[in-house]
């Protein structure tokens, strides 16, 4: 029996914006009195848990931020630029985005609001102080931070400069700077940043996203709003210029063959909510989990289908199947794994308990899925069916922390390269499903609990 899973309308409506292309905006841009006097947050400003929450959303805001930069002025297709979250590298150390725009050399992007200026300089270093395999190719490193009020700032920025590794230089966005680069993208202005400027600036990136998925016909109606939320914009786009006209066309009732389902669960969650005293540090913990996987996923061209607790599902091949699905699964469960043991790091330097296992598992299958509707000609609640979503969860059960566990038959669509390093299991016994010939991925260096 399959498992039957309801693709939820999402709380947050997305509303209709600007057209993605011009980078212009489509309304006046309200009076920003405060563009370059903002109190910062390394002063006081705001609780921890503010300002990490801040972060984790500018973090949001930059990625998107820098997708419809560089489609605006290098006039690249949105899925030209990949753009990772939480990137190893270095040993306990995750970049917090990586950009690679087609054609150009990547560059990193660090949200730094709030840091003291040792934590700062202690972050930089550790991430971009000495050559390593995982920065080689970089050409810099945004900083991303609030200037406002810091006494003795251009010291600062010196020293920050001073600790990156020889060839990588440091480009600041200040509160002035992101500022001017949201309005001119997004068509608001960062305000102060308090909960009015936050949710205008999140409806102005979703309105931007609408019209560049959907054309000027955007309207955010519920199912448009779904749709937004599950796949990628650019992705819907594609879908859209390939013949499926209308958001009803996108995901219709039927069955779709081949597709491939990656899963990935957090290690020793209940461990660690039951060692967590401050509840407030789990709620951002799975926020943190649940923002960047999501976004890994629909930018790989993925679906992100659900998430249940602590873990989430991803489909690919779904409305339109690609010979590369399985190499485009692959990649995405290996940032998952990355994404994963950031945030259970960042979760275990906030309690007292040492955790054994710190990161996700993951697994991937490939089968049939069933998309059935919840409600007669709804295309706006839906769901999928089929043993793959099951063989996946199955295999997850017995994958360890880092790893990646895939079925026999996706492992078959791998390319020899990416084959190269899994190793054969003992056969797993699937409830409902029999005995499943599987392959294992280790953990790679440097992410082993």
């Amino acid at each position: 029996m399959g498992l039957w899973v309801e693709w939820a309308l999402s709380w947050r409506a997305h509303a209709g914006g600007q057209d993605a292309e011009s980078g212009g905006p489509l309304h006046a841009t309200r009076p920003n009195p405060t563009s370059s006097g903002l109190t910062s947050m390394a002063t006081g400003g705001g609780s921890q848990s503010f300002r990490e929450t801040l972060r984790l959303f500018l973090e949001s805001v930059c990625c998107d931020l820098c997708r419809f930069e560089h489609v605006a002025t290098e006039h690249i297709a949105p899925e030209d630029v990949v753009i990772r979250q939480e990137v190893a590298v270095g040993p306990s150390a995750f970049a917090d985005i990586q950009v690679t725009p087609r054609g150009t050399a990547p560059y990193f992007v660090e949200v730094d609001y709030g840091y003291t200026p040792e934590r700062l300089i202690e972050s930089l270093r550790r991430k971009y102080g000495e050559p390593n395999e995982a920065t080689a190719a970089a050409s810099k490193v945004v900083l991303v931070i609030d200037v406002n009020g810091r006494k003795g700032w251009p010291g600062l920025e010196a020293r920050a400069r001073s600790v990156l590794r020889p060839g990588l230089a440091l480009e600041v966005w200040d509160e002035r700077r992101l500022d001017e680069l949201v309005r001119r993208r997004f068509g608001v202005s960062l305000g102060s940043l308090e909960e009015h400027d936050r949710l205008e600036l999140g409806d102005a990136v979703d309105r931007a996203k609408g019209r560049h998925a959907f054309g000027d016909d955007f309207s955010a109606d519920p199912l448009e709003s779904t749709l937004l939320w599950h796949f990628g914009f650019w992705r819907l786009r594609q879908l859209r210029e390939a013949g499926r006209k209308t958001a009803r066309d996108i995901l219709p009732p039927g069955l779709y063959p081949n597709v491939v389902v990656v899963t990935a669960d957090l290690s020793g969650y209940t461990r660690f909510v039951r060692d967590t005293r401050d509840d407030d540090v789990v709620r951002r913990s799975l926020t943190a989990f649940a923002s960047r996987t999501r976004y890994q996923i629909i930018n790989a061209g993925g679906m992100l289908y659900q998430f249940l607790g602590d873990s989430v599902i991803a489909i690919f091949g779904i409305p339109e199947a690609a010979p590369d699905d399985a190499e485009r699964g692959f990649a995405c469960a290996t940032a998952l794994i990355d994404i994963g043991a950031s945030v259970a790091i960042e979760w275990q330097r906030q309690i007292d308990q040492i955790q054994p296992s710190t990161g996700v598992h993951v697994a991937m299958a490939t089968g049939d899925l069933q998309v059935i509707e919840f409600r007669p000609f709804s295309r706006t609640h839906v769901g999928v069916v089929g043993d793959a979503i099951n063989l996946a969860a199955r295999l997850c059960g017995v994958a360890q922390t880092h790893e990646i566990v895939v079925s026999n038959s996706l492992y078959s669509r791998l390319t020899d390269r990416t084959r190269d390093g899994f190793l054969a299991m003992e056969p797993v016994e699937a409830k409902n499903l029999g005995s499943v010939r599987a392959w294992k991925l280790a953990p790679r260096a440097g992410l082993r609990s």
